[in-house]
């Protein structure tokens, strides 16, 4: 804890030097901002002492909790042999070790696991990888060299991972920078676009992709997709089936299959990845935010072994991936890495969270009773819960009224964490969180929604 007048000197800095991610700086600078200096299980601590529940597993990373012993002895530990050194025509222990895990934990067929630094970068490496092996097939170069993606999809925040986006908000003002994509519909039951109720839409959504897949697969590489959950968008949950379905449809029209779990990997829907909910395996998985337990940066991407050998041939061939990171495997990620999946098993923590899951989805049902409630969307610890202005219109409060700004601001003040998307307000806490303080969070958040739109 920091005397009061260098925390006043702290504060004057952030607003003088950093320039925040995803913060309107302009708002930014009328508030005083939160300073973190600690944190402990599920919680954190600014820099004046005071407490407060991280109910979004510091954007969806900790999984674990913070401080967690193993993970810290983990890297101090590699400190004290190695802590960087390069991939490119060199490996050491830690990389080794974890991809042989990753390949063991990620569903059957993929074989090949590729280190980058952050998901975005993940997803650039998977998009790259899909389109290079087309051209490097055994028999023959292909015109397929497009991608298909979803509505509301979120895949990053580098150019091409923005390319094969879909939102709007994000997205719209960079497009004379990007490569088209072309763009099929999603699952958002709440508001479907196609006018249909879930179950009785027979899933007309997944048959418009195929009609997308039909018209395209011959100049298309593959389809990327977030399994189960579209997170950005406002934890979209796609109906049972969907999934699945997408992997049959790649399959009968010979496009891979990019499996996009940032987001929803590392037990965030309940399983260790979300493709095992409906027995899916993609021909590339991405993974990145929980890989290390939220503490620092690592993602991978992993191919099956038929797309790695469209890479192999004598040096002068040049079918190489050109394509690599500085800190592509750093020896202390991927000690944390290893400690985080070692911890998975120590504590048990997914045979745990089924009872957590339960907990917390009886605690939503009480949300409904809120007149500005309008869906409220769960896959095991990914919730959503979407403001309305008018339930019966479906109408979404007026941006200039900063609803969910105001919520988050509220649940601070009552030592939660949390934060929106739009009009939605966001809950992912960390894995390891406790009963009462999943009651607590859910408490704030409920109290936090009704003082701000029902007063």
């Amino acid at each position: 804890m920091v005397t009061e007048s260098n925390g006043r000197q702290l504060e004057v800095d952030d607003k003088r030097y950093l320039w925040h991610p995803f913060t309107q700086m302009k708002d930014y600078a009328r508030e005083r901002p939160l300073i973190i200096e600690r944190g402990e299980g599920s919680f954190l601590w600014d820099i004046y002492g005071n407490k407060y529940l991280d109910g979004i597993s510091s954007l969806w990373v900790t999984v674990h909790g913070h401080r967690r012993e193993e993970i810290n002895h983990a890297i101090i530990e590699q400190t004290k042999r190695v802590s960087h050194t390069t991939l490119l025509g060199l490996s050491h222990p830690p990389a080794i070790e974890l991809a042989k895990k990753l390949v063991d934990i990620t569903p059957s067929g993929l074989g090949k696991v590729f280190y980058s630094d952050s998901g975005s970068t993940a997803v650039e490496i998977a998009l790259k990888m899909a389109f290079q092996y087309w051209k490097q097939r055994p028999d023959g170069p292909s015109l397929k060299r497009k991608f298909i993606s979803l509505k509301n999809a979120y895949h990053g925040d580098t150019l091409g991972a923005v390319s094969v986006g879909g939102i709007e908000l994000f997205h719209e003002i960079y497009q004379p920078l990007l490569f088209e994509s072309v763009k099929a519909e999603s699952p958002y039951c709440y508001r479907c676009n196609l006018g249909k109720t879930h179950p009785s839409c027979s899933l007309e959504c997944l048959a418009r992709v195929e009609e997308v897949v039909r018209e395209h697969s011959s100049e298309t590489s593959a389809l990327i997709i977030e399994p189960m959950v579209q997170g950005a968008a406002g934890m979209i949950v796609s109906p049972p089936g969907y999934l699945k379905g997408i992997r049959e449809i790649c399959t009968r029209y010979n496009i891979l299959m990019i499996a996009d779990e940032v987001a929803v990997g590392f037990g965030r829907t309940g399983k260790m990845f979300a493709c095992e909910h409906e027995e899916v395996t993609p021909d590339i998985l991405i993974m990145g935010k929980g890989i290390t337990g939220g503490y620092l940066p690592l993602a991978a991407t992993i191919a099956t072994e038929e797309i790695h050998n469209a890479f192999l041939g004598e040096y002068d061939e040049f079918k190489t991936f050109f394509h690599g990171h500085t800190y592509t495997g750093n020896p202390l990620a991927c000690a944390a890495a290893l400690a985080n999946l070692d911890v998975f098993e120590k504590d048990g923590t997914l045979a745990k969270l089924p009872e957590k899951v339960r907990f917390l989805e009886a605690g939503l049902k009480r949300f409904r009773d809120l007149e500005h409630v309008g869906d409220i969307r769960q896959k095991g610890f990914m919730v959503g819960v979407e403001l309305v202005l008018s339930r019966d219109s479906k109408e979404s409060f007026p941006p200039r009224d900063k609803t969910s700004i105001r919520i988050i601001m509220e649940a601070r003040r009552r030592g939660v964490i949390i934060r929106p998307l739009g009009d939605v307000i966001i809950l992912m806490p960390p894995l390891s969180i406790s009963l009462d303080e999943l009651d607590e969070l859910l408490r704030v958040t409920f109290d936090s929604i009704r003082h701000i739109t029902q007063r």
